[in-house]
């Protein structure tokens, strides 16, 4: 979901080269509303003054000052006649004028005047009822939840119809792991290490379910990252996971883990605010497919995480979202509470989603390793929706093998979500990397590029070329669009008006409202020779280079493309303060792999994390450094085994 779409720079509100443009281009995004406002009153009094002119006799246009054009076009337009017929005409100007206007914010005012009369008969008469009969049917209710679109994007590359093999991935098991004594070790553990703990009875879920809502309580007066505890949900299943395990079902490295989901996934009888004013106190009572996976797969849900609003950045009713590793700077993407809990050891992994750059973002700035999928990987059902073609659920966790783990357990075709698909993916644990011919860009962090060197794989300069010059356009144009028809309602009714942050999703869906289809449809077109070229010139097996490169997170949305985010070092805060802080800027890179290749992205980070310890890193959220305060954190009441922050 998008980090913003401002998750990078975005295109111009509108086309420049006619009036509309000229005005609006003019306005800063938060002041895009007042902007369309002032240039439609002055439309509408030019409009006023024409229709004076007009309804005036023709003596008056004879001796009008005004130029002689303008005087035969007025004469021509209305003619010397009785009041009534003065009238008539006055109101076919007016509305000739109207019309043009709006088509012009189509960039379709090449009509003439019979044809724009025509399209306007037209409209009223046809369109404007099947519009209304269809908002009826499938948009009084927001969030897409229901209802989604037959029109599948599918990001398969190869035509081989591979027979999907539904076997799980040879998961490792660390050997000789014991208990630490300190409970913040234990609270920085892999989920590898987490499992072992549980599957030797070192430790019982129900004490690592406490441990964990602890810290959440703890941290998040700092960090805002947490909606809502699950607390009551969380005991009961770490009870049951408990229970299994000494009757002697183990079921799987998941078994008993704690973990968090983004609050756009919907967990029946707990609040699903989508980070959102109008709809923090939503109850869905609808089980998000992630959910059952996970909860089949015995892992716990402590807490549902902060989104940005509506999935859109890092603000959100309750705050915003702070990057444990540097507290005064935020989070950004929406995906907030997954990355910043995950790199405080609030949760030991959390489920996030991007449609532009909210996987990608938060985990590059908290320094976490992180999954973006495959289009289609995991299913959706439950989940708010902004893109159908775009939107993917996918992991933070401390390393790459917990993604590989958690990926395998969420992974799989969802029933009722058109998009998801069972992919052949290969097992990360079983690749031979030294088989592997991988492209780094100019970006690309060399460690990374020497270290995978160093262990066989063979590396290669890469640029990865396409022609398509409208990427980051054809992106606005697929969600903004995608998103205003999945809350039609919310803008019609005006809770616009109550956004957290007004130069985001209103601006954006003002200016959606008037993409025509068409160009909705030329947009697709563009991104299908995207695509194409982009397949043509994926000649390596992966490729490494910057995570956060906003075209690059544009491209590889559209196409479909899985990136793991990995950290690869810390450096000094910019501007520290001069006593000295601990607070650092996490460096990182993405690796990249063509679609349903997400097991060769996994296995090279896993390769690389192998040989480093940067994933290990904790953040200074406990000690800062001499005189380096963290923030007065906002007031919290914490009722007793639940806790709502709004």
């Amino acid at each position: 979901m998008p980090m913003a779409v401002m998750k990078g720079p975005r295109p111009s509100a509108a086309t420049s080269g006619n009036m509309a443009a000229t005005v609006l281009d003019t306005c800063p995004n938060n002041m895009f509303a007042f902007c369309l406002t002032r240039f439609m009153s002055t439309l509408v009094l030019l409009l006023f003054f024409f229709l004076a002119v007009c309804s005036a006799h023709q003596d008056f246009i004879n001796d009008s000052p005004v130029s002689p054009a303008s005087r035969r076009l007025l004469a021509s337009t209305c003619p010397k006649m009785d009041s009534k017929n003065s009238s008539e005409c006055s109101k076919k100007v007016v509305d000739a004028s109207q019309n043009r206007c709006a088509l012009a914010l189509l960039d379709a005012d090449f009509f003439n005047d019979a044809k724009v009369e025509e399209i306007a008969k037209g409209a009223k008469e046809l369109n404007i009822p099947i519009i209304r009969a269809n908002r009826k049917l499938v948009a009084s209710v927001n969030g897409g939840l229901h209802n989604p679109s037959p029109l599948v994007f599918n990001p398969e590359w190869s035509t081989d119809k591979s027979h999907y093999n539904k076997s799980k991935f040879n998961n490792p098991s660390p050997s000789g792991i014991l208990r630490p004594e300190n409970e913040e070790d234990i609270a920085f553990m892999s989920v590898l290490e987490l499992a072992e703990l549980i599957k030797t009875k070192q430790i019982t879920s129900e004490e690592l379910t406490s441990l964990f809502l602890k810290r959440l309580k703890r941290y998040n007066a700092v960090l805002e990252a947490v909606i809502t505890c699950t607390e009551d949900l969380a005991y009961e299943q770490a009870k049951e996971a408990d229970k299994l395990l000494s009757q002697g079902v183990y079921l799987g490295p998941l078994h008993g883990i704690p973990y968090g989901l983004k609050d756009i996934i919907s967990v029946p009888h707990y609040k699903t605010t989508w980070g959102s004013t109008s709809f923090k106190n939503q109850v869905l009572n609808i089980e998000a497919w992630v959910y059952k996976r996970l909860k089949s797969a015995g892992a716990v849900l402590v807490a549902k995480l902060v989104t940005g609003s509506l999935a859109y950045d890092d603000i959100w009713f309750g705050g915003r979202t702070r990057n444990p590793w540097n507290i005064e700077e935020f989070t950004t993407g929406s995906s907030a509470g997954p990355a910043a809990c995950t790199s405080a050891g609030m949760v030991p992994f959390a489920i996030g989603s991007e449609t532009a750059g909210s996987i990608t973002y938060p985990a590059s700035r908290c320094g976490v390793t992180a999954l973006r999928p495959t289009f289609g990987t995991v299913g959706r059902t439950g989940v708010l929706s902004l893109s159908e073609s775009l939107d993917k659920l996918g992991p933070f966790c401390r390393s790459a093998a917990d993604c590989a783990v958690i990926l395998d357990a969420i992974k799989g075709k969802d029933p009722d979500d058109h998009s998801s698909r069972d992919i052949p993916f290969g097992d990360p644990f079983s690749v031979d990397i030294t088989k592997l011919t991988v492209g780094y860009l100019e970006d690309a962090d060399k460690e990374v590029v020497n270290v995978l060197e160093s262990k066989g794989v063979k590396m290669v300069p890469f640029k990865l070329n396409y022609t398509v010059d409208s990427v980051q356009g054809i992106l606005n144009f697929t969600m903004d669009v995608d998103m205003l028809a999945h809350f039609d309602e919310w803008q019609r009714s005006g809770k616009d008006d109550d956004y957290e942050a007004q130069d985001q999703w209103p601006v954006e869906l003002c200016r959606a409202r008037v993409v025509s289809a068409i160009d909705y449809l030329q947009a697709q077109r563009a991104r299908g020779l995207l695509i194409h070229e982009v397949k043509e010139s994926f000649t390596v097996d992966a490729f490494i280079g910057n995570a956060t490169d906003w075209e690059r997170v544009c491209m590889g949305n559209l196409v479909g493309l899985p990136v793991i985010v990995v950290p690869t070092g810390f450096k000094m805060i910019s501007n520290p303060p001069s006593t000295g802080t601990r607070r650092r800027t996490a460096v990182n890179t993405g690796i990249y792999a063509p679609p349903n290749h997400d097991h060769i992205a996994l296995a090279l980070a896993m390769a690389y994390q192998s040989a480093t310890n940067h994933h290990k890193q904790r953040p200074p959220i406990d000690d800062l450094g001499p005189n380096d305060k963290i923030p007065n954190p906002p007031t919290v009441t914490i009722p007793p085994r639940r806790l709502h922050l709004y």
